[in-house]
């Protein structure tokens, strides 16, 4: 096989990352847009030894279940990865890559329940960060770093792109250049919105810690007339791909945005982690909760924990919340965020979660029930070993990615915590992500 070459193939599989794979010349052939059981014709832009990569040419036969893509960018942009497919085949693709890597992976034969499916596909999320380049605002290109010029993103809220359009604007009056990530040079590199009960909170990443016209930049956003919370300049020196830096400055309004969930009321600053789908968050809590089988004595670990919310949403059902978090300001929002529900069983620890468990232990805070929320890593070995030596009772096990999950549950497994049960939940309609919650039990209790 070289490059260049094209076949006609027959998609069998799909990828984690939502590409459909068929074979040809003895090796498997990656074509995103693709769905099992269709035909496609296919252009091989990359070879490798094992696999090759292909562009689609042309769907030969196609899918019953597959659709019109309602987003004009969508074969271009890379931040979607299924608008190709009918609502129901993409829930059966994350179902199948749960219970895969499961199998796979963890080498567990653990039934997984019927993923829960979201009620909107589109408009659901809260948050959005879009780069900014001499290209324009949008998303990347799929593979690339190249920016696809957007006039809006259907899985944002309506008043993101009156926003984007605000800044668009500002920057073309008053000659605000877009950073250069090839040439180190140019200020704006993100612009990032979070859209909750509370207002809108606007965050502006500069390169530098000057930023000009700034009276005209908050009078550009204040003309929306939408409800804006506060207006925010994050300071992102580094040569990185990391989104944000570590410093805030407040240009208008406050520093954090409010939001409710369910009779709860959390406050969220620009650096703190909270889930972009409510909805679809309140249905994930709620297993969570359900699977934690809490009875109002046991003592919670939220390890994790972000702004509190997953603890405060368990508090009235426990003895004590302890909740560990390496942000600093999430950590300041949670122990904020439990004076305003007032909850009073919570406590918030700052640190790396794998070096304070240890030393919380050692002060006598052992855990009955453990939630597990960690970034799309996983977890440190060196924090399982520490759950895995104090033995609590259940562990809820909240992910973001099914390989290290999957990963993670075995390494659990040989040191006596069963999973008993496995829920996908859809936080992410029209991308390849999933989100999982599993319940762990001790088997010597």
């Amino acid at each position: 096989m070289n490059k260049n070459d094209v076949f006609e193939i027959e998609i069998t599989g799909m990828t984690d990352d939502g590409s459909g794979v068929g074979r040809a010349e003895g090796i498997a052939v990656f074509v995103p847009y693709t769905i099992v059981g269709e035909t496609v014709r296919t252009h091989i832009i990359k070879v490798n030894k094992t696999y090759a990569i292909g562009k689609l040419l042309e769907v030969v036969v196609p899918a019953q279940t597959r659709v019109k893509a309602e987003c004009p960018y969508f074969y271009r942009c890379g931040g979607c990865q299924l608008w190709h497919m009918d609502y129901s085949e993409e829930l059966k693709f994350k179902q199948n890559k749960v219970s895969d890597c499961i199998k796979r992976i963890a080498g567990l034969d653990v039934p997984v329940s019927e993923i829960i499916g979201a009620d909107f596909v589109a408009r659901y999320r809260n948050k959005v960060q879009l780069p900014v380049s001499n290209e324009g605002i949008g998303f990347y290109r799929r593979n690339s770093h190249d920016v696809i010029d957007m006039d809006d993103c259907l899985l944002q809220s309506t008043n993101t792109k009156k926003i984007i359009d605000s800044i668009r604007k500002w920057m073309s009056e008053y000659d605000i250049e877009p950073y250069d990530e090839k040439g180190k040079s140019g200020n704006i590199r993100h612009i990032y919105t979070r859209s909750c009960d509370g207002g809108i909170m606007v965050v502006i990443v500069t390169k530098e810690d000057e930023l000009p016209n700034k009276k005209e930049l908050i009078s550009a956003i204040s003309d929306t007339k939408l409800k804006i919370s506060g207006i925010i300049q994050n300071i992102n020196t580094r040569d990185t791909n990391v989104v944000l830096g570590r410093k805030n400055i407040v240009l208008w309004g406050r520093e954090f945005v409010s939001d409710k969930l369910d009779k709860l009321n959390f406050e969220i600053s620009p650096n703190s982690f909270y889930q972009v789908n409510k909805t679809q968050m309140l249905k994930l809590y709620s297993e969570a909760k359900r699977m934690a089988g809490l009875t109002g004595h046991e003592m919670l670990w939220d390890v994790y924990c972000g702004i509190g919310t997953i603890g405060q949403f368990m508090a009235d059902k426990c003895g004590m919340v302890v909740g560990i978090e390496i942000v600093p300001e999430a950590v300041e929002n949670a122990r904020e965020n439990a004076r305003l529900n007032n909850i009073k069983n919570a406590e918030y620890y700052c640190g790396a979660a794998e070096k304070l468990a240890p030393v919380l232990v050692g002060e006598g805070l052992k855990p009955d029930v453990v939630v597990l929320d960690p970034p799309r890593r996983g977890c440190d070995e060196r924090l399982l070993n520490t759950i895995i030596k104090v033995k609590p009772k259940r562990i809820v096990y909240i992910s973001c990615k099914p390989s290290t999950l999957a990963r993670d549950l075995k390494y659990l497994n040989s040191n006596g915590y069963v999973p008993m049960k496995i829920v996908p939940v859809d936080m992410f309609p029209r991308t390849a992500h999933v989100e999982t919650i599993v319940l762990l039990q001790n088997r010597n209790m």
